[in-house]
This record gives C-alpha cells, structure tokens and sequence, in this order.
C-alpha cells in the first residue's frame, strides 16, 4: 500500500479531478432526489397512475436504503473502484428506462433501478474521500461534497419545473446520460487503487436475508399509515416477516466467515452512538425538508418557490460549517465538536418550534439556516471520527453502516411525523391554514424531541480526539493514484 503527499484540497491539486468526479457523482444522486417532484403533474398527465405516484419516491428511497450496506461491504472487499462504476452504470440503465417508461409501473420499476445505482454512489463516493484525504483534509472534502446537496436543493425542483413546463418531463432522466458517463469516464481516467486481491467468500445468504429483512421494514415505516393502516393485517405482517428474517440474518451472520454485516460494527462504542448520531439526524433533516415547505405553502400560501428557497437555507448552512468542522475536531476532538453541533441544531429546532404559530418566512429561513450549521457540525465530525478509527478494508462498511442509519432515521422520522400532522388533520376536518399551522407546529415539536435525543447519543459517543488511539494515522489507508 503507498502513500501520497498532501498537496491541499481543492480542484487544482493533484487529487483535484478526483474530488470533481466524487462531487459530480454525488450530484446525480443528490438532484434525482429532488428534480422529481416537481414535474409528477406531468408525469401523471402524460402516463396516469395518479394513485401510484408517491411510490416513485418510495421506490426509489427503498432501494438505495437497502442496498447500501451490501454495496459497502464489497467495497471493502472488491475495491471501491468497481462498485462505484457498477453503481454509476444502474444508474445510468434506471435513467435511461425512466426517459422511456410507457407506464407508471414501469416508471416505478425503473426507479427502483435509479436506487440500487444511488445505494452505490453515495456511500463509496464518501468512502473515497476518506481513503485519498488526510485526518485534517477530510473536513474540507465533506465541505465540497455538502455544498453538491445544497446546490441540487435548487437546481433540482427548478430544472424539473422547467423540464415539466415545457412538457419534456422524460429529460429529467435522460439529462443523467451525460452525467453518468462523465462521471464514470473521470474515475476510471483519473482514480487508481491498489487493492490487494485475495480469496473471499461473499456472505450471499446474509446479504439476501438483511436486503429483504430491511425492505419490509422501511416498506411499512414508509407506507404505514399511507397505504395503509398501522394496526392492518397488512402492516403487521409486514413488520412481523421483516423482524423475522431481520433475526435469522443476525443468526446467520455469527456463523459466516465474511459477514456483509460484521458484529464489531455495533460492538465498538464508538460506531456504535456514531450510527445512533446518523439516525437523528436523519430524523431531523426529513422532518423539516417534508414539513417546511407545506407549512409555508399551508399557512402563509406561499409559492412553492419562496417555500423551497426557505428550506434551501438548510442545506446552505450544512456545507458552510461542514468545511469549518476540521478546525474544530483538531483542536477539541470530535466529540465536542460535534456537540457543539448538536447544541446549536437544538437551538435551531427550538426556535422553529416556538414560533410556528406565528408563520414568517424569513424566520423559518433563518432557523433553517441555524440548523443546517449545527448539522454540519455534527455529521462531519461524527463520521470521519468513525472513518478514521478503523483501517481500510473496514472503512466502507463503516461509512455505509452510518449513511445507512441516517437512511433509516429518515424513514422513521417520515412515519412519525406523519403520523403525527394527520392525527391533527383528522381532527380538523382535513387540510386549512390553522391545521397546518396546528400540525407543522406538533412536527417541529416532534423534531425538536429527536435533536435532544440526539445529544444524548453524542454526550455518550467516547472521547475520540484527532490524535488519539482511536484515530487511524492520517495516511494509513490513502491510496496512490496516478
């Protein structure tokens, strides 16, 4: 394994076609996730299933859920160079069949497509950055890869109203041809490992059991009280054949010789509160991008425009502090570092709460805003202090284990509430400027609840600063590229 020196980070610096591959990547996903949602009036104009349209959403979320900690697994075995390709290639065959789908069902299937490659994408993009970036570099990457999100929250819902508006709604897919063999085309150009080739034995069987078990589980966590009622036999069976076979892959996975799951990953303290880190914020951050823009729309009948533009302060801010978190964590440690996130994100969350019943929309942006700078500081650190305190054949299942958290938080926090604005609703007699205000408010509330459960979970993360034991030498697992 060799070794680089550290000529900064940024896109003129030898890595610098690298980091442009990686954020160009994570933009596919990023702006798929949002470029959608504008344009299903079209989509449902020109093909129908109005009745099936939110599972473009689902569809997709669910598969990249899923699949993640499978994709991170064999990065760690395989190399993370073929599987982000083999991911970028999904991707482009699920956007390619989306631009041409005759049906909803069709659309919906090739969506799931879309999501397996996304489940690839993201996790080993991040993965990269933590195997080619020093321990103080690694902070500023997190910066560049943040800022992708946030730029996609408004050039992806303002693409896809101009895609819909000029009725060309197939090219908010067929736009991702050009990307993905771009995007390809630079990482098998540009990024080169050395990965040591050895015998191994893929845990098929646990992959399968935990692949299904999980797409069960977010499968009634997102449809639960939607599609269905929570206490239907649908849903309990859901959930009780996912808990089933959730037991029998831990079952298995004790007994196989590579487990796509391995038990160090919730045995180690430190992953471990770094995972439960990953879920609320997850939980946060779907709470708001759900509930914000309805509030503003229900309450204030704002424009979709002005109601995105107030949620993009959230992704605004999470970049901005995400690119400063390096300072911190070098001087302080991660676990400060991150609690001073927390603490600000509490903040944030606290003032949304307190002053919901009074709608503003420059008050919602700047809470969004507060949020997203305590977020970047808790992310960023959290994850890279999970990253670095184990070695690179390791670092993948790390990585996909903590965006795989932040997955499932998303989901349940979606469900919750949910389940919370449409008790509100019910009571109201359905949707009216006072029961949106009524039911955002219970949401922010609820999301507020989830922040300060979160820095219970932080104040137990283990004392892990930049330099100690726990942190893996800065260039113990970078490798060479041409």
């Amino acid at each position: 394994m060799t070794t680089e020196t550290a000529d900064g980070v940024g896109f003129r610096s030898k890595r610098g076609p690298i980091l442009i591959a990686l954020m160009l990547s994570t933009g596919l996903v990023a702006i798929d996730s949002t470029i959608v949602a504008t344009a299903v009036p079209s989509i449902v104009g020109d093909i129908g299933g109005f009745s099936s349209f939110p599972w473009l959403f689902s569809a997709y979320l669910l598969a990249q859920a899923v699949s993640v900690p499978v994709y991170a697994k064999l990065s760690d075995v395989l190399g993370r160079k073929p599987i982000i390709l083999s991911g970028i290639a999904l991707f482009l065959l699920g956007s390619t069949l989306c631009g041409l789908a005759w049906s909803m069902p069709a659309l919906i299937a090739f969506r799931v497509l879309q999501g397996l490659g996304a489940g690839a994408v993201q996790p080993v993009s991040i993965t990269i950055a933590g195997d080619i970036y020093t321990l103080a570099e690694r902070a500023k990457v997190q910066g560049y890869l943040a800022s992708v999100w946030a730029i996609s929250s408004v050039v992806g819902p303002t693409l896809g109203g101009v895609f819909a508006s000029l009725g060309i709604w197939r090219w908010i897919f067929l736009i991702n041809i050009p990307l993905c063999l771009l995007a390809g085309w630079m990482l098998a150009r540009t990024f080169h490992e050395d990965v040591k080739r050895t015998t191994h034995r893929i845990d098929y069987l646990g992959a399968v059991l935990l692949t299904t078990a999980l797409s069960l589980l977010i499968l009634g966590a997102l449809e639960g009280g939607q599609a269905w009622a929570w206490n239907s036999p649908v849903s309990i069976a859901v959930f009780a054949v996912g808990a089933v076979l959730l037991a029998a892959f831990l079952v298995v996975e004790r007994k196989a010789a590579e487990p796509v799951l391995p038990p160090w990953v919730v045995s180690r303290r430190l992953l471990s509160t770094t995972a439960m880190i990953a879920f609320g914020i997850g939980a946060v951050m779907l709470g708001l991008t759900s509930y914000v823009p309805t509030f503003l729309e229900g309450a204030l009948q704002t424009s979709p425009l002005l109601a995105g533009l107030a949620l993009a302060a959230l992704t605004l801010g999470w970049p901005i502090s995400a690119s400063q978190a390096g300072r911190f964590y070098l001087r302080i440690g991660f676990r400060r570092t991150a609690l001073i996130g927390i603490s600000i994100t509490v903040v944030g969350t606290g003032i949304l709460a307190l002053t919901a019943s009074a709608p503003s929309v420059l008050l919602v942006a700047a809470s969004c805003f507060v949020v997203g700078l305590g977020l970047g500081l808790v992310a960023t650190p959290t994850l890279i202090a999970a990253q670095s305190s184990v070695e690179w054949n390791e670092r993948g299942v790390v990585t996909g284990t903590n965006l795989f958290a932040r997955s499932i938080g998303s989901s349940i926090g979606v469900a919750v509430f949910g389940a919370v604005a449409n008790a509100i609703y019910a009571n109201s007699g359905g949707p009216n400027p006072q029961s949106t205000i009524q039911a955002s408010s219970a949401v922010f509330l609820a999301v507020l609840v989830g922040a300060v459960l979160t820095v219970v979970a932080v104040i137990a993360m283990p004392e892990a600063g930049a330099k100690s034991p726990e942190a893996a030498p800065e260039t113990d697992a970078v490798r060479s590229q041409d």
